[in-house]
């Protein structure tokens, strides 16, 4: 009897596993699908449409992309998510909704690509990356569980369209520890966390 009740807990154990790896990938193909529709409206110029119920990505399904933070960054949540991973206070909400920001207002302005990945991976061709963790040489694996899901669960909303604008429309920014030279020829619009943020007079991108 005990062996015949260790097989059917075994199998049950196993079926469920099964199911949850099913539903995973399920919600992981649904949140990247939705995430390059959302990403091709919002490059789209002067695009205000929200996005439909249907079109919005779940909680559930953004969390299914990258679980263990190690997968390749080609696909527009994983991009967002560690750009925010990486460049902002993880303990800082608003630094972390600012970072995402800047990559949204990027988007598909005149001067920066198209997609989301382009945004976060532009200058790396050249040797002076956008966004320093790109090509700072460490690793680009997420490696906290906790701030990454956040991290995530700001990408989410931000493609979405469920975030506020921290920055004002800024298109750049910078560590309050530093001071480039391109910091004179644009305007400051705020201070968010450790960082300030810019925007051209006029609104192009240099």
């Amino acid at each position: 009897m005990r062996q015949i009740w260790a097989a059917t807990c075994l199998t049950t154990f196993l079926l469920v596993g099964l199911v949850n790896a099913a539903d995973q990938a399920q919600n992981e193909e649904a949140a990247k699908g939705k995430a390059e529709v959302l990403e091709e409206n919002a490059s789209a110029e002067g695009s205000k449409t929200l996005p439909t119920p249907a079109e919005i990505i779940t909680k559930p399904q953004a969390q299914s992309v990258d679980p263990t933070g190690q997968e390749p960054l080609d696909d527009a949540i994983t991009c967002l998510a560690r750009t925010i991973y990486w460049e902002a206070n993880r303990k800082d909400d608003a630094e972390m909704e600012a970072i995402a920001n800047i990559v949204m207002n990027r988007l598909g302005h005149k001067g920066f690509p198209n997609t989301i990945c382009g945004v976060v991976k532009q200058g790396h061709e050249q040797g002076a990356c956008q966004f320093s963790w790109w090509c700072d040489g460490r690793p680009d694996e997420a490696t906290e569980e906790e701030p990454y899901s956040h991290a995530k669960e700001i990408a989410r909303k931000a493609l979405n369209r469920q975030l506020k604008d921290r920055t004002d429309g800024a298109l750049y920014f910078h560590h309050r520890k530093v001071t480039p030279n391109w910091s004179n020829e644009y305007i400051r619009t705020v201070e968010v966390g450790q960082h300030f943020f810019y925007k051209p007079a006029g609104s192009k991108a240099k």
